[in-house]
């Protein structure tokens, strides 16, 4: 067993494997972080928002760990491949053999297995990211784990660039003059005076945020993810229909109220729906 594990360590430990034992690491990586996120989340939300038999409900929770630890894995190998990939296209070459100074005999230089990988590309990373994004999460039918990891990725992504286009505000030009003076940047990073160069970009990005979500629900809630409008519809919307009979007409009607208007905080009718039930 011993030897195994030495052998097994060589190989780990090998230069030469090193890109291609990246990805693999990179595979395993995503599959236990997809798996760590996505299982207590789903174990909480099933539970408390789906019905359905146990079984059932562990059936959900089982696929949708299953997906977001595979296309974690899948995005992570795809991504290291790419990378790989793109810097074999700027290796360069073993070096010829070679002579020692002196008188001495010639020595050779023996050639590596393979060609030393060339630099990365400032945009190798984006088109890496490009690519596995299209691969895993841009093609074909979108479930619900899909679009939840692309919204969260997206999210950051835009707090990220607004915090990098404050940052470009900042930067002063030839004269030492920055579009923004340190008075006006000290009241907008909360009154600071430590000659950062930052304004802190998170209070329009939330309240921006918050305020297209509810207008979103408000007047166009179908474009709203399933689960974040089933969240939304719990905490602010009461949704009931009845059916009823207009009599005279021998027909059955059903209707449907949708009060979005009608919020359950503000609606009781006893200490059963005030304390232990929405409804």
């Amino acid at each position: 067993m011993d030897k195994i594990t030495t052998r097994v360590n060589e190989i780990l430990l090998d230069p030469r494997n090193a890109s291609t034992l990246a990805i693999v690491k990179a595979a395993r990586n995503g599959l236990v972080y997809g798996a760590k996120v996505r299982f207590p989340h789903a174990l909480v939300m099933v539970f408390l928002f789906r019905t359905g038999t146990v079984a059932d409900k562990l059936r959900l929770i089982l696929r949708a760990t299953r997906q977001h630890a595979r296309n974690l894995a899948i995005y992570a190998s795809l991504y290291k491949f790419t990378l790989y990939m793109l810097r074999t296209t700027r290796s360069t070459p073993s070096l010829p053999a070679t002579s020692s100074a002196g008188s001495g005999p010639l020595q050779l230089s023996l050639p590596s297995t393979a060609p030393k990988l060339g630099r990365e590309a400032r945009y190798d990373t984006f088109l890496a990211g490009l690519i596995g994004g299209y691969v895993v999460f841009g093609r074909g039918s979108q479930s619900s784990v899909n679009q939840q990891i692309t919204i969260y990725v997206f999210a950051r992504v835009v707090l990220a660039l607004a915090k990098l286009a404050s940052s470009m505000l900042l930067q002063p030009d030839a004269g030492g003059n920055t579009p923004i003076t340190m008075e006006k940047k000290g009241e907008m990073t909360g009154g600071r005076r430590d000659g950062k160069n930052t304004i802190n970009a998170w209070p329009l990005f939330a309240s921006l945020s918050w305020a297209a979500v509810m207008h979103l629900f408000r007047w166009n809630p179908e474009t709203l993810q399933p689960s974040l409008r089933s969240s939304m519809r719990y905490m602010y919307v009461w949704f009931f229909s009845l059916h009823g009979r207009v009599t005279g007409l021998g027909t059955d009607w059903v209707f449907a109220f949708v009060l979005c208007s009608y919020s359950n905080a503000d609606h009781w009718d006893g200490i059963r729906n005030f304390l232990f039930h929405n409804q």
